[in-house]
């Protein structure tokens, strides 16, 4: 089997597209743009590296998006699309992957049978790229805009990414015209045939859109928005007992306090309430069933990896995670000063915005076990978007 690298260039600021942050960092359907991409490349079996490259202003929010996604460090990307994909070859030169597979971040909807066809397709000619026949007449304007010619679309076609090269001789290409001074290249397809290399076209795929205007994610949301038709909730409910200690788990934060929550695992009352509500909504068993107390494994285990393994069993069925809602009963510690840092501990496990999760808190009124200060109780609602089966 071939070795396959990949490198995403996510380094641009993505302005046509509006919005307070760059685009490959704003969310369609609950999830970034970015995390959509890079996850779609991480589970194709083949690729065995992906590179990204970014701007390290953006690293914060880098982080953020691609947490728990198994990625090569990132790497800064220069002024132009071609400056940065060069600093992602650059960086796989010590690796010397056979094929490397170059797609855009900005592409978040790259499906499994279109990489397939693209490592394929490079077998011809060692550089292959996808394309789409174009049902549009096209025609070339001159400055006063009249129409010089028209040309013969059989002819032509609308170009994609991910495109595959042989890597060594696209990095050689780079260096070359690195070089000789030539920045000018659109895609690396267009830097090969400038460097003798012939390229392959293989067929792409309609729902494999660029997004670049705000227009372009408002189609995007919509589109999810009727595919993810299967709204689904869940409910979770957990509850552990005080012992002697000096902090407490609750929502992936320690907080200091003057005992510590028992149980199997670092016993997050608040974690372990989002996993049974996510599971409740996708009617599949219970934290019990999966991380069973009687299995030693998962003694002193952090939470965040039960969450985790929820999130996944979401996305492993097409879907996503749209709201988590979590209320937390105890009479001490007290919660409020630490809500935020759960809301993006708990967005950040779940890979979903800080704005899809809320944290409430409240006391007994010193009534039951709660109000003797003898444990924590927590409750959770789930709300998920899953494909019409």
């Amino acid at each position: 089997m071939a070795d396959v690298a990949a490198v995403v260039v996510a380094a641009g600021q993505g302005l046509r597209a509006g919005g307070d942050r760059p685009k490959q960092f704003r969310a369609i359907g609950g999830e970034t743009m970015l995390r959509r991409t890079l996850s779609r490349l991480a589970a194709f079996p083949a690729i065995g590296a992906i590179q990204p490259v970014i701007r390290m202003e953006d690293r914060s929010l880098f982080e953020e998006a691609t947490a728990g996604i198994k990625l090569l460090p990132p790497v800064a990307g220069g002024a132009t699309r071609q400056a940065s994909v060069r600093a992602g070859l650059e960086a796989l030169a010590g690796r010397n992957p056979e094929i490397v597979l170059v797609h855009d971040a900005a592409r978040p909807f790259v499906s499994e049978a279109l990489i397939a066809r693209a490592i394929a397709a490079i077998e011809k000619t060692g550089a292959a790229i996808p394309g789409l026949a174009v049902t549009d007449t096209i025609k070339i304007v001159d400055k006063h805009g009249l129409v010089g010619e028209t040309l013969d679309r059989s002819r032509l076609r609308a170009i994609q990414t991910p495109q595959a090269f042989a890597f060594a001789p696209l990095l050689e290409a780079h260096r070359r015209a690195a070089r000789e001074g030539r920045s000018d290249f659109t895609d690396d397809a267009a830097l090969a045939e400038w460097a003798g290399m012939q390229v392959a076209v293989f067929e792409g795929e309609p729902a494999n859109i660029k997004i670049t205007h705000a227009e372009d994610f408002m189609r995007a949301e919509a589109n999810e928005a009727a595919r993810l038709g299967d709204i689904r909730t869940g409910s979770g409910i957990d509850v552990h007992a005080f012992v002697p200690g000096d902090a407490v788990w609750i929502g992936g934060v320690r907080i200091p306090h003057t005992h510590k929550l028992t149980g199997h695992s670092d016993a997050d009352v608040g974690l372990h309430a989002l996993v049974d509500a996510i599971l409740g909504a996708l009617a599949d068993g219970d934290i019990g069933t999966h991380f069973p107390p009687s299995d030693p494994q998962w003694k002193g285990a952090s939470s965040d990896k039960f969450l985790a393994f929820a999130v996944e069993r979401v996305r492993q069925r097409g879907g996503m995670i749209a709201h988590l809602d979590l209320n937390i009963v105890a009479e001490a510690p007290k919660i409020g000063p630490h809500r935020d840092a759960m809301r993006a501990a708990i967005a950040r496990i779940a890979g979903i915005g800080i704005d899809r999760v809320a944290v409430k808190a409240t006391t007994s009124e010193t009534l039951g076990f709660t109000g003797r200060r003898e444990g924590i109780v927590a409750y959770a609602t789930a709300t998920v978007r899953l494909p019409w089966s």
